[in-house]
């Protein structure tokens, strides 16, 4: 099995960079646009890409608020089936840092690769939209 891994410092409390990640709102400030979500434990999450071309189907496993978000997916597409997100929201002196793992993938397949490189610029857009208040997500729908 394989994860990918990020961290990031982002210059705000720790509740709003939760409420970025546990929230409808929030998934869609940075992530993408078309986000339908049921923020409670056992609550079913969709993200849209490309006209709903393709669908990410979740489950959300825990909300631990100020702390901690973990989904786990079903598929959509099929390397993720069985794999989990889970956001990790640590206060510090210079800010909140958020630790971000796309676990338990089956294999390190140039898809997980460039999901890896994806999460990257994401976290980049979550600490914009977090520091800023200006929705910007990656898909626009």
């Amino acid at each position: 099995m394989a994860d990918l891994l990020h961290s990031i410092t982002i210059e705000a409390n720790p509740r709003s960079v939760y409420a970025a990640v546990a929230t409808q709102k929030g998934m869609r400030g940075w992530w993408t646009a078309d986000t339908v979500m049921q923020a409670k434990p056992g609550g079913k999450v969709e993200f849209g890409f490309e006209k709903r071309a393709v669908v990410f189907r979740m489950r959300i496993e825990a909300l631990e608020p100020g702390r901690r978000v973990a989904l786990s997916c079903s598929g959509d597409p099929d390397e993720w089936a069985g794999t989990t997100l889970e956001w990790t929201v640590t206060p510090g002196e210079e800010g909140t840092r958020i630790d971000f793992v796309h676990g338990n993938w089956k294999a390190m397949t140039p898809y997980a690769v460039m999901c890896n490189s994806t999460w990257g610029e994401l976290m980049y857009r979550l600490k914009k939209y977090v520091e800023t208040s200006r929705p910007n997500p990656h898909w626009k729908k």
